[in-house]
């Protein structure tokens, strides 16, 4: 049986550009490049776990959530049994960001730290992105 899981994923935009990240120790074949996002928390709503995880995976706190863009959901059998019901958000940063970095993301501790490394890709380029993630691009205006 498949689970279901909420999930909240963030497109940050600046300058016609999307950020993008990449696993540090894993290959594009295995994990592709994404957007930042991941799981929402019990009790937390879609929007608050978007802009935790944004700022939790990017090492940074200078963001704001400007709007829901939708939902989506996605099968993303058969790298786990899983159902994600994905809500989409559009960000921006409020203070300048390098054009490329570095960061971990700590997992609340319960894992080691997963080595990221992010980076900006024309908005146009965003069909590049892995298992869906480029679902709601067209409801930014």
């Amino acid at each position: 049986m498949k689970a279901h899981k909420d999930k909240a994923l963030v497109y940050c935009v600046e300058a016609g550009r999307l950020l993008v990240f990449r696993h540090v120790d894993y290959s594009f074949e295995e994990v592709g490049i994404q957007v930042p996002g991941g799981s929402v928390r019990s009790g937390e709503t879609p929007e608050a776990a978007a802009l935790r995880e944004l700022c939790e995976e990017t090492g940074h706190d200078t963001f704001v959530i400007e709007r829901e863009l939708g939902s989506d959901t996605y099968d993303i059998t058969p790298y786990r049994a899983e159902i994600q019901n994905r809500h989409f958000y559009l960000a921006r940063p409020t203070a300048p960001l390098p054009a490329r970095w570095f960061a971990e993301e700590a997992h609340d501790g319960t894992a080691p730290p997963t080595r990221l490394e992010f980076f900006w890709i024309p908005l146009t380029q965003g069909h590049v992105l892995q298992s869906g993630q480029g679902a709601l691009l067209g409801a930014i205006d």
